[in-house]
């Protein structure tokens, strides 16, 4: 066993309000034995989502993390030990390790699929538009948005992990692609090295005249990352059936009571629109038929992944912080370890 100290961060209390540095805390535990048919993985990789937040703040799609438990995450993870026939030493793994050095499995009662990191992808690829993220833009914007050729599509957060992705899959099948994003670095960034057709700068610009101006026909499909105002944009501007797929609402996750409903939601009525939301979950047991898609694009060069990777598990509060404030380009990563080439 490579160390004998397993350390953690814990979640101290519900986050209200902003995240706080006194919302975790930081552990440190003996590194624990597998049982059989369990495994036992050295976390390589954290991923930081703006869900995990709400993870931390009450029941979702998932049970509420409970105060005092592990912070759940995201983690790419070495196995060093399994009691399990389907995994072995040195095999690299994807699933929900937490926050922590160790993290015990069974794949059997996991709250999400194990995933073997495919032969010959980095695991920052393996975290990122090859991962969860980019299973979550393929199924939201090709079945969740049903978007097709030659239509608009329209994506905040569009510098971010899922939004970067949602952008570029709409490219790929033909669609007029307009990004909404934070500062004119991220919105060059959209244009010159994504491909974007158009960008927006939700700080600089009046979003509502923008969106009129770069989409005269309306908005065919609305990707949605952030919620509040900007959602109250898109749906202002909804084309004949446009469809609208909620994937995210960090506009609101800090928020301290629940923010008003969209003015302009009787859109939906008057443009026989549609609104759904949708979690990554319900579509992993479809999994291997994205990931098929996005290796071939990626490898074709139609696709860019981006990662902004940040050192140590005792930054991972900072580190989820970040994408709050708008910090973070691409998928927010943390490193723990690098794979050990001993096992």
């Amino acid at each position: 066993m490579p160390q004998t100290v397993n350390r953690q961060w814990l979640l101290a209390r519900r986050p209200r309000g902003e995240l706080n540095a006194d919302d975790f805390s930081w552990v440190t535990t003996s590194v624990p034995e597998p049982s059989e048919g369990e495994v036992l993985v050295r976390n390589l990789l954290l991923s930081c989502d703006p869900t995990q937040r709400s993870w931390a703040a009450g029941d979702t799609y998932f049970p509420a993390v409970k105060v005092g438990s592990v912070m759940r995450s995201f983690a790419v993870g070495q196995v060093v030990d399994s009691r399990d026939p389907r995994y072995e030493r040195g095999q690299l793994l994807q699933g929900l390790f937490g926050w922590q050095d160790y993290a015990l499995t069974n794949s059997d009662n996991a709250e999400f699929p194990i995933m073997p990191v495919p032969q010959g992808v980095s695991v920052e690829t393996a975290m990122s538009i090859l991962g969860n993220t980019g299973i979550t833009a393929y199924f939201g914007l090709l079945e969740v948005g049903a978007a097709r050729a030659n239509e608009t599509v329209v994506v905040s957060g569009a510098a971010g992990a899922t939004g970067s992705t949602v952008g570029q899959i709409a490219k790929i099948i033909g669609c007029k692609v307009i990004g909404i994003a934070g500062g004119s670095d991220k919105c060059r960034y959209l244009v010159e090295e994504l491909g974007f057709d158009e960008a927006i700068d939700y700080k600089a610009d009046n979003v509502v005249t923008r969106m009129r101006e770069t989409c005269p026909n309306g908005i065919d499909v609305y990707y949605d990352n952030v919620g509040g105002r900007i959602l109250d944009a898109a749906l202002a501007n909804l084309a004949l059936r446009g469809r609208i797929v909620i994937c995210g609402a960090i506009s609101s996750y800090n928020e301290v009571a629940p923010p008003p409903g969209p003015r302009h939601y009787i859109k939906l009525l008057t443009m026989r629109g549609r609104m759904e939301g949708f979690v990554v979950v319900d579509y992993m047991p479809r999994a291997q038929q994205a990931l098929n898609d996005l290796t071939t694009w990626l490898r074709e060069g139609k696709l860019k992944d981006q990662v902004d990777v940040q050192q140590g598990l005792e930054n991972a509060p900072k580190a989820l912080a970040r994408l709050f404030a708008g910090e973070n380009r691409g998928k927010q990563l943390v490193r723990i370890a690098e794979p050990s080439l001993l096992l």
